[in-house]
């Protein structure tokens, strides 16, 4: 992996979002600024498991100009594995297996951070698959399942099987996506493993990205939810490393996304159904109108009709006033970012 990396920044990677930073959404993202790679959707691996179709155009249809781990989740070596050398036929950058997934119905199958309970079972794991790929193989966790003081164990096994990269979301299993991140474990991976560390989590801006850069010496960071609230983030944050000042977005910016992205997503579907594809945008809404007018955020949510749904984004993004630069600091969608910079 290091030979993906810039020599003056960090590396920039978007983080994977189950059924949100689809093939749509990386070529929506990638008009405005693109990130150094991303990383797909994971495919669910067992041993009854085929490839998904669906998430190999994000692979093999991608004209991004950007490289793409696929990702990969399961408990099952042998099905890993096969999937693994299916996947190796396609243009990855390389393989990445899921170890931080901290959804319950993922955890009770033993399958991503469900997996942080059994440390014995990802160092097979690990072995298992190290032998097998040829290429990159990565790695992407939590600290623990549910303490951190689990975190130096899991260092350990990382350690021992000479992966290519790690990127560590730095909460455990069990605080999901609320609280402050951790990031002594992420200087601690940084000084301790030989590969490119990536840390993710609470980046949310310019300033908590370089706070967070600050702290840890990470090699690269990765954003999930930042850059779909804010799709210009990795051009600001590539402009900050230069030394000049980035994309200040308007609302009528965030407009022109939003259609970017409703127009890419209905492009893509196999049959388009008008209240489904409103349905759809709005989980991605989710994330892009909170923090702004509170009146726009709950009538999002309440529509049902897709003429609802523009009329409702025109009234409240037709403007060329600068949108909010971050979150509400008591924000639970974006919890405890305020934290890095108090670090810093």
């Amino acid at each position: 992996m290091r030979d993906l990396l810039p020599p003056l920044r960090p590396a920039l990677v978007l983080a994977p979002m189950q059924a949100i930073t689809d093939l749509p959404f990386m070529r929506v993202l990638a008009r405005r600024s693109a990130p150094d790679w991303f990383v797909s959707e994971y495919f669910r691996v067992h041993p009854a498991s085929s490839l998904n179709r669906h998430l190999l155009r994000a692979i093999t249809e991608n004209n991004t100009g950007r490289p793409v781990f696929a990702q990969m989740i399961g408990s099952d070596l042998p099905s890993l594995i096969r999937s693994a050398i299916a996947l190796a036929a396609y243009p990855i950058a390389g393989i990445d297996l899921n170890l931080g997934c901290p959804a319950p119905i993922v955890c009770r199958k033993a399958a991503g951070g469900g997996l942080l309970r059994d440390p014995e079972a990802i160092n097979r794991l690990l072995g298992g698959l190290r032998e097998t790929v040829a290429g990159r193989f990565t790695v992407k966790t939590r600290v623990g399942y549910a303490h951190r003081d689990e975190f130096p164990v899991l260092l350990e096994i990382f350690r021992r099987h000479a992966i290519d990269g790690l990127a560590i979301h730095a909460r455990t299993v069990a605080e999901g996506y609320q609280g402050g991140v951790h990031t002594a474990c992420v200087r601690a991976a940084v000084s301790s493993l030989s590969c490119p560390v990536i840390a993710n989590g609470n980046i949310v801006d310019v300033p908590t990205a370089l706070a967070y850069h600050r702290q840890t010496a990470a090699a690269g960071l990765m954003i999930g939810r930042g850059a779909i609230r804010n799709p210009w983030i990795f051009g600001q944050i590539r402009a900050a490393a230069e030394g000049v000042v980035g994309v200040i977005p308007t609302y009528r910016d965030l407009f022109e996304y939003i259609q970017d992205l409703s127009t890419e997503i209905a492009r893509e579907a196999p049959r388009f159904e008008p209240l489904g594809h409103v349905q759809r945008m709005k989980r991605t809404l989710g994330y892009i109108s909170h923090g702004l007018d509170p009146a726009f955020e709950q009538a999002i949510r309440r529509c049902r009709e897709p003429a609802d749904f523009w009329s409702i984004c025109e009234a409240h993004l037709a403007s060329d006033a600068p949108l909010p630069s971050r979150p509400p600091a008591d924000s639970r969608l974006f919890s405890g970012f305020a934290e890095l910079e108090e670090g810093a």
